[in-house]
């Protein structure tokens, strides 16, 4: 019997430290395992090789500590049987498994987690051992459940889904590791997976353009006036663009002496995306065919606007500007729970700052979120109510609505009928 004991201490020790090396373990990344690597420190490149494929090296990990709680468990009813009648068995296992939950659940994983780097680098040994001896039933019980469990099974390994991760990043923004820009930036990410071009894209009517019988010098003319970079060059309408002039080449042709020049001459062949093409993918583009511009045509092949690589990046980064930029905020606060928006701000930073759920699926900014409910072109002055916000179109510019006052409505509350 009291060897019995002593293997039922050494089991529960063992799956202490199972406990401590699952903990560090899984919140140890590759990066991480690199970077000790390149520290030089002990164990680092087993480490690394654990964080090369960590399913394998886990599943041993879980594998072994159910071997290691059930035998503690069938020694410990053994033991109690031995000395005590039945009442005395089931007092003791249940003594024993809210202990076992207090030293190796408990305190073991939490020292995992707040020692994570030393305890990962301390028990990879033990963790690669396992790994390597505990492959061959690891991946016979798994094959066996990828055979009982329909779909994918576990083949993949874990999954994350993408509302864990923002939660995660929600719950590190809270406990401080991380900064509220981070948070954002996570945010961002998954975000800009899910834009399409239509919701970033410089509309039509804001495109500097310029005629291809144009001269240079005219075209410089509006380079300073305008700063842009890159200007499309079309053929008598805007739907008929022949490509792009830069900058660089203007100022070159000047520095030639070639003022008259045809501006064909100098233009460099456009990039066509269409409205619904992912922004993900575009930049993906750009990065490979070495592009900054791309014009954006609608179903019908005409242009509703075009989209730049600082489109792209203030997605995920938000606003670049730079010395030159003078631009006005699109909203600002215009009294108590008022606010003065532009006809240009989108839908969904509208939510953003006032915490509401306007829909902007169908719409992508606030001017067009008033000509879709008004099923019209609003006068200065008209007002429409969405979920306790009332939109006043103050200015209008032709075709578009250029600015709108935006206030809060307040919900009458009604006294409740007398009995």
């Amino acid at each position: 019997m009291l060897w019995l004991v002593g293997l039922v201490v050494l089991l529960v020790a063992f799956g202490s430290v199972l406990a401590v090396a699952e903990s560090s373990i899984s919140r140890m990344t590759r990066v991480r395992a690199l970077g000790l690597l390149e520290e030089g420190r002990r164990n680092a490149a087993l480490l690394e090789e654990i964080e090369s494929h960590p399913p394998a090296y886990l599943n041993s990990i879980y594998f072994a500590v159910m071997c290691v709680q059930n035998g503690s468990a069938v020694l410990v009813a053994l033991l109690a049987n031995h000395y005590y009648a039945d009442v005395g068995v089931a007092v003791i296992s249940a003594a024993f498994t809210l202990a076992y939950f207090v030293v190796v659940e408990a305190m073991a994983k939490t020292l995992g987690i707040l020692h994570s780097t030393e305890a990962a680098l301390t028990l990879a040994p033990v963790v690669w051992l396992l790994g390597r001896v505990l492959r061959g039933p690891t991946r016979l019980l798994i094959g066996l459940a990828n055979v009982l469990l329909p779909g994918k099974g576990l083949t993949q390994g874990p999954f994350v889904t993408e509302e864990e991760i923002r939660s995660m990043a929600e719950v590190g923004h809270e406990e401080g590791v991380f900064e509220e820009r981070e948070k954002e930036l996570i945010h961002s990410v998954f975000e800009f997976g899910d834009t399409v071009v239509r919701e970033v894209m410089v509309p039509r009517p804001d495109i500097v353009a310029v005629e291809a019988g144009q001269s240079v010098r005219a075209v410089q003319e509006l380079i300073l006036a305008r700063g842009v970079s890159r200007i499309p060059v079309y053929r008598g309408e805007i739907d008929r663009i022949e490509g792009i002039i830069h900058a660089k080449d203007v100022l070159r042709a000047l520095h030639q002496g070639r003022q008259d020049a045809p501006l064909l001459e100098l233009t460099r062949p456009a990039h066509f995306v269409p409205v619904s093409k992912r922004v993900a993918d575009l930049l993906r583009e750009m990065q490979q065919q070495r592009f900054h511009l791309a014009i954006v045509t609608d179903e019908y092949g005409s242009v509703a606007g075009l989209v730049t690589l600082e489109n792209l990046l203030e997605e995920l980064v938000g606003e670049i500007a730079d010395e030159h930029d003078q631009e006005e905020p699109q909203i600002k606060p215009a009294g108590v729970d008022a606010y003065r928006a532009s006809g240009r701000l989108s839908i969904a930073e509208l939510n953003e700052l006032l915490d509401v759920e306007l829909p902007h699926e169908e719409w992508d900014t606030v001017g067009g979120l008033m000509l879709g409910v008004l099923g019209a072109i609003p006068k200065e002055g008209q007002e429409i109510e969405l979920q306790n916000l009332r939109f006043r179109a103050e200015r209008v510019q032709g075709l578009r609505v250029g600015t709108v006052l935006i206030r809060r409505v307040s919900v009458p509350i009604t006294a409740p009928a007398a009995s």
